[in-house]
């Protein structure tokens, strides 16, 4: 409803022919579904024209004139690059990271067992540091996170919600350490204010694994909100 909030009527229609469009492909209504896969026919003024590289492509036509545009907070406000698998996410961040000027960090987990055995049998050993550095499943942040200056980040866990820092927060990082990072909030009751965070220790189950580890790292995606 609040997408349709003081719009006009013309921009009512569309966006409800819209909503029921996209409903109706995910209740299979619309396109020639076999085993594999649906054909469906998308309409011209819903898609970007590729010159052959697709991902700058999407880049050009979500953030145009990006790093004109860094030290302007709204830019990144009402912005957005949705994608149906993590490998893509991280194409897509890489590619926009390279083009934003500025020294680069990169920060690294430090992925353990929770608990060590002396029998070599039990499953816990076999966890070993480097394998759960390669475990990149939803929720979990990456093993490697490159960041830099003015860039835009996402938060992946809650923090402390009386302060807003929660799950889907945005920040621009502000300030980098080797243990600390510093953003501002460019969304929300709390814009404009900075935050500095320690990495953080997490526990997690691995139900397919059988195994618990514990995972230090700054809770972060960066994330083009």
């Amino acid at each position: 409803m609040r997408l349709l909030s003081g719009a006009s009527h013309a921009d009512i229609e569309e966006r409800i022919l819209f909503s029921d469009w996209v409903l109706a492909i995910g209740d299979g209504k619309v396109g020639l579904i076999n085993d594999v896969d649906i054909s469906l026919h998308i309409p011209p003024d819903l898609l970007i024209q590729s010159s052959g590289n697709h991902v700058q492509s999407i880049v050009d036509s979500t953030y145009p004139n990006m790093l004109d545009s860094m030290t302007d907070i709204s830019y990144f406000q009402d912005k957005a690059i949705l994608s149906p698998t993590n490998s893509m996410v991280d194409q897509i961040n890489d590619y926009m990271l390279d083009l934003m000027p500025g020294e680069e960090k990169t920060y690294f987990s430090y992925d353990s067992p929770l608990t060590q055995n002396g029998n070599c049998d039990i499953v816990d050993d076999v966890h070993t540091s480097k394998f759960l550095n390669t475990i990149n499943a939803s929720g979990l942040p990456h093993h490697k996170i490159r960041l830099k200056i003015g860039v835009p980040i996402m938060l992946l866990r809650n923090i402390d919600l009386k302060l807003g820092l929660c799950n889907g927060t945005r920040l621009i990082i502000t300030r980098m350490e080797k243990f600390i990072l510093e953003g501002k909030v460019i969304f929300g009751s709390n814009i404009d204010e900075k935050f500095s965070y320690p990495g953080y220790l997490f526990h997690h189950l691995m139900l397919k694994f059988l195994s618990n580890f514990k995972e230090d790292n700054f809770q972060y995606l960066f994330h083009l909100p």
